[in-house]
């Protein structure tokens, strides 16, 4: 079976081999034929270390495809069904799930540890108990979610993370309100998601920041009302708010830079929503006073911040009802073979999401 594996953290480009095998399978677990996976940049910031993984490893979380086969004891899917990949499924018995924040379950990061495949020379692991740069995958049959005929694989690959984490940050998270200014640092494929978002709530000024100027052009095609490189930010907060600040500002890009840039640019009783994952040694400065007197919310929101089925759900809903483009943020394909060539498009900004057709 052929996969994408990065055999050291550390390294730049993974190598696309034939003789890994995907494991696991049995009671409660799934098989999937993977047909499609977004690249997202949490696959970049695994690769690199900022994200804790261990290697070697099978990138990609992003996915979507046809169940295989399932173990005993699974009654969610059958065999033929349609899926996408949840790389966050929730145990529904814990603490945090009892609560209702799901999105808070750590059974899925518990998954991480576990071997998904093995090579002649060894384990393997799926980034994120997963890894869908694969021709297939074993998962908790929990991470197998049935989709609508309707829905294309390579959507429901973009819905199984950076969608659903980008709409609910504005949706769950922020909740913004109608008539309200936002900024958005950081357009890739989950800031264009943010920013898509923000419009379904009625926010009347969008500000896109992001350094690559196609990015921007982007921006503006799904609704920004303008679009800054980020040492312009400050002219757009002086412009866009008369230098109040913007009632909500979405940090998507995972830095202690952007976001200190993010909260200074949310105005005083704003709301500063952090999306981006960043790395567990940098550090974001804020001093007690400021905090105090500002009043400024912080809200962190991890992978939208709600019910992630539901969400599912909803995205697709949203999708079929022509109110968000999700096709339109597909702006390149590859196959498995070409993978490097997708981590590039990523790393340059040329690409806001680069399908995997496997």
């Amino acid at each position: 079976m052929r996969a994408a594996v990065l055999h050291e953290t550390g390294q730049d480009k993974l190598d696309v081999l034939d003789d890994v095998e995907a494991v696991g399978f049995g009671p409660g677990r799934v098989r999937i034929r993977v047909r499609a996976s977004g690249l997202c940049h949490s696959d970049v910031s695994a690769m690199n270390g900022v994200l804790p993984q261990p290697a070697p490893f099978v990138p990609g979380h992003e996915g979507a495809g046809e169940v295989v086969d399932v173990g005993d004891g699974v009654t969610n899917v059958r065999q033929g069904d349609r899926v996408l990949v949840c790389w966050l499924p929730a145990c529904g018995t814990c603490a945090a799930c009892r609560r209702g924040q799901t999105e808070l379950c750590l059974a899925g990061f518990m998954n991480a540890g576990t071997p998904n495949f093995k090579r002649p020379g060894g384990d393997v692991f799926g980034f994120a108990g997963t890894g869908t740069f694969t021709e297939e995958v074993v998962v908790d049959a929990a991470c197998a979610v049935p989709i609508p005929d309707d829905v294309p694989f390579d959507i429901a690959a973009l819905i199984g993370c950076g969608v659903t984490t980008g709409l609910g940050a504005a949706l769950n998270t922020a909740d913004v309100a109608a008539g309200s200014s936002v900024a958005v640092i950081g357009c890739g494929g989950v800031g264009i998601a943010v920013l898509q978002g923000a419009r379904l709530k009625g926010a009347a000024h969008i500000v896109a920041v992001d350094p690559v100027e196609s990015r921007r052009d982007a921006a503006l095609r799904f609704g920004a009302s303008e679009a800054v490189a980020p040492d312009a930010l400050t002219d757009a907060v002086q412009r866009a708010t008369a230098g109040e600040g913007f009632d909500y500002v979405f940090e998507v890009v995972g830095t202690s830079a952007t976001t200190r840039a993010a909260y200074e640019a949310t105005r005083r009783g704003g709301t500063l929503c952090v999306v981006g994952a960043g790395a567990v040694d940098d550090h974001v400065r804020f001093n007690m006073f400021e905090l105090f007197f500002d009043e400024k919310r912080i809200l962190p929101s991890l992978y939208g911040g709600g019910d992630v089925l539901r969400s599912y759900e909803r995205a697709v809903a949203l999708w079929r009802a022509g109110r968000v483009d999700l096709a339109g943020m597909i702006t390149h394909r590859v196959r498995l073979a070409e993978i490097n060539e997708a981590l590039e498009q990523m790393r340059t900004g040329a690409a806001l999401r680069t399908c995997v057709e496997i």
